[in-house]
């Protein structure tokens, strides 16, 4: 546990995040890019910051961060490199889900680990997500049984744990388990997949048949209410996806010597931003349209850059072709159905876009 001041703490959490987006992530983004690879300094100097811990509470040694603080950090990260950082984001579900975990053996095999990023952690909780749901449970004795498919599972290459979220067949409650990856290759089949944009990510479809999981795996069971009670949390947290790029692209217009539409891309970012603060605890259809208008913002602005930058945008490999890529990820990745319907009826004009 640290003994620096709380607040100094913080303070240093966030400087930390900026120091490694800006001359760590983002020279390198390109290349990440071309490679279809995340480089292993990335993750040691996420770890090395203390930036693997910040969902972590005080009383585990986590930083007691603001939920400010930490959507400020993400969106920062995510302004260096989109990859890495929609890889890292997903640690951080499996770190809070282990905090509070009443499986205690479980907790201490893995919650210090997972804090200091000794051990990388990935989810696939989109099987539990959908009603009929994708990926089930069935209880058997000392254990359960997974049977379905995830979809859209980031990080199989690069962490070293999965938590793996199942609806149970007879109660519907959601029964969450962490398996190595070690573990899990073999017994599970996976299909890569080639994406356009933030292909390093290490994505695939994970399916599964008959995947026994003992007791002593399952880290969480939560009823159905409680499971999509925490939705519009995750929704508020992968919304700072498109901020990132924001940024980065206000960034790039300013050194095109464009301040004023950089300005205004940063205005609109912040009552954007207020958008989804406001709706997160009171308003859950506002909240699918904030997070809408989070993701047309960023397509905007990497539009933006493209204009901006002409023939050289469309270049492969140039920082505008490649964020207006990303911006494309963005409009789907780690979003929710509701959101993507909004979406489709906005684009194909069948309803009026947000501000």
């Amino acid at each position: 546990m640290s003994t620096q001041d709380p607040s100094a703490r913080r303070s240093a959490l966030r400087a930390e995040a900026y120091r490694i987006a800006d001359e760590i992530l983002y020279p390198a983004s390109g290349e990440v890019d071309r490679t279809s690879a995340i480089p292993g300094s990335h993750w040691r100097a996420l770890a090395d910051a203390g930036l693997f811990g910040i969902a972590a509470p005080p009383e585990v040694g986590g930083p007691d961060l603001e939920f400010a603080e930490v959507i400020e950090i993400l969106e920062v990260l995510a302004s260096g490199c989109l990859p890495t950082a929609f890889t890292w984001l997903q640690h951080h579900g499996v770190v809070i889900s282990l905090s509070r975990s009443p499986n205690a053996p479980l907790r201490d095999e893995l919650l210090d680990a997972t804090i200091s990023g000794r051990l990388r952690a990935g989810v696939a909780f989109s099987g539990a997500v959908r009603t009929p749901p994708r990926m089930t449970a069935r209880r058997v004795d000392a254990g359960w049984v997974f049977n379905g498919h995830s979809p859209f599972v980031s990080g199989w290459d690069i962490v070293d744990i999965f938590q793996i979220s199942a609806r149970d067949v007879d109660t519907d409650d959601v029964v969450a388990a962490i398996l190595p990856v070690a573990d899990l290759r073999g017994r599970v089949r996976v299909i890569p997949m080639q994406l356009t944009a933030a292909n390093a990510t290490s994505t695939v479809s994970l399916q599964v048949a008959d995947l026994f999981i003992p007791d002593a795996r399952v880290v969480t069971r939560v009823t159905r209410d409680e499971f999509f009670a925490n939705q519009s949390v995750g929704i508020r947290i992968n919304g700072t996806l498109p901020f990132g790029l924001i940024r980065r692209c206000a960034a790039l217009l300013d050194a095109s010597a464009l301040p004023e539409a950089a300005r205004r891309l940063r205005a609109r970012a912040d009552a954007a931003r207020c958008a989804l603060d406001t709706a997160m605890t009171a308003d859950a259809v506002g909240l699918v349209a904030a997070r809408a208008d989070a993701a047309q913002l960023a397509l905007d602005a990497t539009s933006a850059l493209v204009a901006a930058h002409g023939g050289s945008a469309l270049i492969r490999g140039y920082a505008a072709e490649r964020l207006h890529r990303e911006a494309a990820f963005i409009l789907v990745a780690a979003s929710r159905a509701e959101v993507k319907d909004l979406l489709l009826r906005r684009f194909s004009g069948l309803e009026p876009s947000g501000g």
